[in-house]
C-alpha cells in the first residue's frame, strides 16, 4: 500500500530545495538553470497534489499544464500561463546548446515573481 502523506512530503520537500536553488541560481546570474530549477519546484507541488488528488504515485511526466489538469485543483488562467511559460524551461535547461541566448537577470527575476504566486497559492492548497 502507498503511502500517500508519504509520497506528498516528498514532493513538497524537494520543491521547497528547487525553488531555493533557483533563487540563488538566478542571483548568480546563472538564469537558464535557475528557471529550470523553478519549473521543476511547479513540477513537484503539482505532483504532490496529483498524489493527493488521485491517491496514487505521481505520474512520470513533466508537463505542467497536464500536471494541473490532473491535480484537481481549479487554476485561473493567469496560472495556467504562468505553467505554460515555465514549461518551455525544462527543454533550455536540459538542452542549452539548441537555444538563443539566456534570458537576463531582470528577465528570469520576473519569471521568479510570476512563479512564486503559483506557488504560493499551490502550498496554499494543501
Amino acid at each position: 500500500m502507498i503511502d500517500i502523506e508519504k509520497q506528498v512530503a516528498y514532493w513538497r520537500k524537494g520543491a521547497a530545495e528547487d525553488w531555493s536553488a533557483a533563487q540563488q541560481l538566478v542571483k548568480t546570474r546563472k538564469t537558464r538553470h535557475g528557471l529550470f530549477f523553478a519549473r521543476l519546484a511547479l513540477e513537484k507541488l503539482l505532483k504532490a497534489h496529483v498524489c493527493r488528488q488521485t491517491k496514487d504515485l505521481a505520474p512520470p511526466i513533466h508537463n505542467l499544464i497536464r500536471l494541473g489538469q490532473l491535480s484537481g485543483l481549479v487554476l485561473n488562467q493567469k496560472q495556467m500561463d504562468v505553467l505554460a511559460e515555465m514549461n518551455a524551461f525544462n527543454i533550455e535547461g536540459r538542452y542549452p546548446e539548441s537555444l538563443a541566448q539566456a534570458p537576463s537577470v531582470t528577465e528570469a527575476k520576473a519569471y521568479l515573481s510570476r512563479t512564486k504566486g503559483v506557488m504560493q497559492w499551490l502550498t496554499k492548497q494543501f
